[in-house]
């Protein structure tokens, strides 16, 4: 069934007390989280800033993330990530997320997700979205987000290098240019030749006016680039040269595990969130580990963004975001939003059967 707009709006459910009533529950596919998220980039670089600010401000619950690991799988794992947002995004929620790298060898995604939307009154579920999509959005758009405001103050970056070739890595090159990037050169480079040929062969043809040049090192890479990007799998560090970023580039440590801790502590470091960011053996963690404190920290994306820390330019940058579940609310509720404008909205008729307390 499709419903209208008025039909299964949350804001339609009564808030008076005493005449609450579970919201219609919806299915979003895919294919419709990318209708409404496609070409969409500053819009959704507008919505992660808002809702970093929202977060700042301490209108979000945002506990820390839940991993499910597996003793016969120990490169496998299903994360949980719960969360709630106030401001006008006002919904609650959880993405459970896994990342299964096995995939990849079998030629489909190394990750999967759903994201369950519940409505603020009740606590109902209303929707449930395919989430790979928004999971790597939200990524992309905080990476765009964290260029643009931490590359203030330097030269706009003509070199952009890919350390790790996947859908994040794609994603993020897509949100760089559809918020006003240009490149001269890309770089590419990844441990799986074919990967880094096909995120190549991609690159060409989405982007004509830059020379795509594979490498075959990181350090090659890192040294011929202003901007770098890491979206990996590693679980350990694997850059271990602080000399291979004696040219101060902006550093998305997007996949955090990248980077020695000597690299780091010879750089500016931004995070999204102190305590998440600081755990679970994230490169940032190994530092606090090593050192016994957190004074290498400079601050936030939200301190950057509110004007309590300004990040130098003469310096190496590592913006390393741990991944909000705030995020991926926010971008959520806004795919629901769109796909209740469209009118396409999917509704299980009778998905809550008992709604009455004795029958």
């Amino acid at each position: 069934m499709t419903a209208t707009p008025t039909e299964s709006s949350t804001d339609a459910v009564p808030t008076t007390p005493g005449s609450l009533a579970p919201p219609p529950f919806s299915v979003i596919s895919g294919a419709q989280v990318r209708a409404a998220l496609q070409g969409r980039e500053q819009q959704l670089v507008e919505l992660v800033e808002a809702t970093y600010r929202c977060h700042g401000a301490g209108d979000s619950v945002n506990p820390p993330s839940y991993f499910l690991r597996f003793p016969d799988r120990p490169t496998s794992r299903i994360i949980a990530l719960p969360a709630s947002i106030g401001g006008q995004t006002r919904v609650d929620g959880l993405k459970w997320i896994s990342s299964f790298p096995g995939n990849v060898a079998s030629g489909i995604p190394r990750a999967s997700a759903v994201l369950i939307l519940n409505d603020h009154d009740t606590g109902y579920p209303f929707a449930v979205l395919e989430s790979s999509i928004i999971s790597a959005t939200r990524t992309a758009a905080s990476a765009a987000l964290a260029a643009d405001r931490l590359g203030r103050g330097r030269a706009r970056p003509a070199r952009v290098g890919f350390v790790g070739t996947g859908l994040i890595a794609r994603y993020i090159h897509t949100f760089l240019a559809g918020t006003g990037f240009t490149f001269d050169e890309i770089g590419v480079h990844d441990l799986s030749a074919d990967s880094a040929t096909g995120f190549g062969g991609y690159l060409r043809r989405a982007d004509m006016s830059a020379r795509v040049t594979v490498h075959d090192s990181a350090e090659a890479l890192i040294r011929s680039s202003d901007l770098v990007v890491f979206a990996t799998v590693a679980s350990t560090p694997h850059v271990t040269e602080p000399g291979w970023f004696d040219h101060h580039p902006l550093v998305l440590h997007v996949s955090l595990r990248d980077l020695a801790p000597e690299i780091l502590l010879e750089s500016v470091n931004i995070v999204d969130d102190v305590e998440h960011c600081l755990k679970a053996d994230t490169s940032p963690h190994l530092v606090e580990q090593l050192t016994g404190n957190r004074d290498f920290l400079h601050g936030t994306l939200d301190d950057v963004l509110a004007g309590r820390v300004v990040v130098p330019a003469e310096q190496t940058v590592v913006f390393s975001p741990f991944g909000l579940g705030v995020l991926d609310l926010a971008v959520g509720k806004y795919v629901y939003d769109e796909t209740v404008r469209s009118g396409a909205l999917r509704v299980v008729d009778d998905f809550f059967h008992e709604r009455r307390r004795y029958g």
